[in-house]
């Protein structure tokens, strides 16, 4: 086998599977445009089994255009449900969020005021085992005894 051999080889090896990527997006494409009938799905599928390359080249002419369009908008629809069902998972709520739902659950009984401090600490970012202190506050009392502890050391 000589090396142009083996050069023709992978080049058809290339077109093959573009010419398959080629009718697989145009299939895709047949069946995910809710405009087109069932006649002309099926009209659309029996061209492609019996004359691939002419009818691939004219549907790519004739429906190339909205052929992006409907690609474009399955991945916007695609996006946003996965957005949606991060942000459901993720539970991306305000503090002010949590502190409203855990001050219903204290006025329904559910939970108890111990309870309902725990919540609001957690909410606003401290641990729910450690009083409720302000972080500019307690920063500061933290440099405020950084700075005397090197002036002790001086």
């Amino acid at each position: 086998m000589s090396f142009w051999d083996i050069v023709w080889f992978i080049f058809i090896t290339w077109v093959f599977v573009a010419y398959l990527m080629v009718m697989f997006s145009i299939i895709s494409d047949i069946f995910r445009d809710r405009e087109l009938s069932g006649v002309g799905k099926a009209v659309w599928v029996i061209a492609l089994v019996f004359l691939p390359f002419i009818t691939a080249v004219v549907y790519l002419i004739s429906r190339g255009g909205s052929m992006a369009e409907r690609s474009m908008r399955a991945a916007a629809t695609q996006r946003q449900q996965q957005d949606d069902y991060i942000r459901d998972v993720a539970g991306t709520r305000s503090p002010t969020d949590q502190i409203t739902q855990a001050r219903a659950l204290l006025d329904s009984g559910a939970i108890s005021q111990p309870e309902y401090e725990a919540l609001k600490t957690k909410a606003l970012g401290g641990s729910p085992d450690s009083p409720a202190v302000p972080r500019a506050r307690a920063a500061g009392e933290a440099t405020a005894l950084d700075e005397s502890a090197s002036a002790d050391r001086r």
